[in-house]
């Protein structure tokens, strides 16, 4: 279901779903009312939900629509002003799934490709995981001493095979680095707000797939979540402890020596695993500074951006850890960690604080 009070853009996302071979248009309506007054007739699976519109709009109507059918996804559609990045953010904490940006004009045609491709790989996504039969827990332990640190996790489609950990670096960590995606606002706030003595030892770096606008405000989430200073990196700024670093919208955020020790370097290049920021470009550039004192973490997010950094982390003697299935709003960044066997655990959201601050703190990992 389309809803959204521009016939422009109505008829623009109607054409693009309809032109894709597993999706179907349900219905096409202009406000939240007519998306709740239609709702039943039509049984839509995914609503891609406008926030501006007369009668009831975006943010109103979300809680009335999931109230409807329990497992319906949600992914909110606006234009990148703070006030639709701040209430897209409050959507998906009252339920929606995932928002996408609107371009300002559907004349700017890189931006409306750019719109088309997030949008149906969002409602492609999360559709298949509606429809995807949960696999049996399957997980191979580092080692049988460390057997009793291991959650069970669901593991992914049966093709990928049972996930092998391995043991975490010998190395004390000196940095903590953090890649996420859809599903990861909420998961980060979460987690920071558990870690804080691991932000008072040492600098935490984030990338967080998220436009400009969106990422200015997610850092003042984590501030307050946290109680420690967090906000978008600047170009050559020191890395120090006790200080969080979000990779701004629409920047690569890489590290670079500094020294004894590290500085912020933005890149402005092209994406990378179609992603601007992306992960991989954080994880391969501290391996220079930190070598094997690194620990990674990989949360949920469609894609597998993270895989291949977090694999020179661990190659280069740090340890990576990723988010369970049953806990990510999308398996795919931290499912391509863990099945690519270079985990030292895969855990519930809940299970990743606890865990980052014993080993931060010298404890058995």
């Amino acid at each position: 279901m389309v809803v959204d009070d521009s016939v422009v853009i109505r008829g623009m996302i109607s054409r693009w779903i309809e032109a894709e071979p597993d999706m179907t248009v349900a219905a096409s309506m202009r406000t939240g009312l007519d998306a709740l007054n239609n709702f039943d007739r039509c049984e839509p699976d995914v609503v891609v939900l406008d926030i501006e519109m007369p009668d009831l709009d975006g943010l109103s109507a979300l809680p009335r629509l999931l109230a409807k059918k329990r497992d319906l996804v949600v992914i909110m559609a606006s234009t990148l002003t703070r006030r639709n990045a701040e209430i897209s953010f409050k959507a998906l904490s009252l339920g929606a799934s995932d928002y996408v940006p609107k371009p300002e004009s559907t004349r700017e045609l890189s931006a409306a490709d750019t719109f088309k491709r997030d949008l149906l790989f969002k409602i492609r996504s999360f559709g298949a995981r509606l429809r995807r039969a949960p696999a049996a827990p399957s997980i191979v332990p580092a080692a049988p001493e460390r057997s009793r640190d291991v959650r069970p996790v669901v593991q992914a489609p049966p093709a990928a095979g049972p996930i092998v950990l391995r043991p975490f670096g010998p190395t004390q960590p000196r940095v903590l680095l953090i890649g996420s995606s859809t599903g990861g606002p909420q998961a980060l706030i979460a987690l920071v707000a558990e870690i804080r003595p691991v932000i008072d030892r040492v600098p935490v770096l984030i990338t967080q797939h998220m436009p400009p606008t969106f990422t200015t405000i997610l850092a003042e989430h984590l501030a307050r979540a946290s109680g420690h200073p967090a906000h978008e990196a600047v170009d050559h700024e020191p890395v120090v402890p006790g200080r969080i670093y979000l990779a701004p919208g629409g920047l690569h955020m890489r590290l670079a020596r500094k020294g004894a020790g590290a500085e912020i370097a933005l890149d402005d290049g092209p994406q990378i695993n179609f992603c601007k920021p992306a992960v991989d470009p954080l994880f391969t550039s501290a391996i220079d500074i930190w070598q094997g004192g690194i620990l990674a973490v990989v949360l949920t997010g469609m894609g597998s951006d993270g895989m291949r950094g977090g694999k020179a982390i661990v190659d280069a003697g740090g340890s990576v850890i990723a988010q369970d299935e049953a806990s990510s709003v999308v398996w795919g960044m931290p499912g391509a960690a863990a099945n690519a066997g270079i985990c030292a655990a895969v855990l519930p959201l809940d299970q990743i604080g606890p865990k980052l601050v014993r080993v931060f703190s010298g404890g058995r990992a």
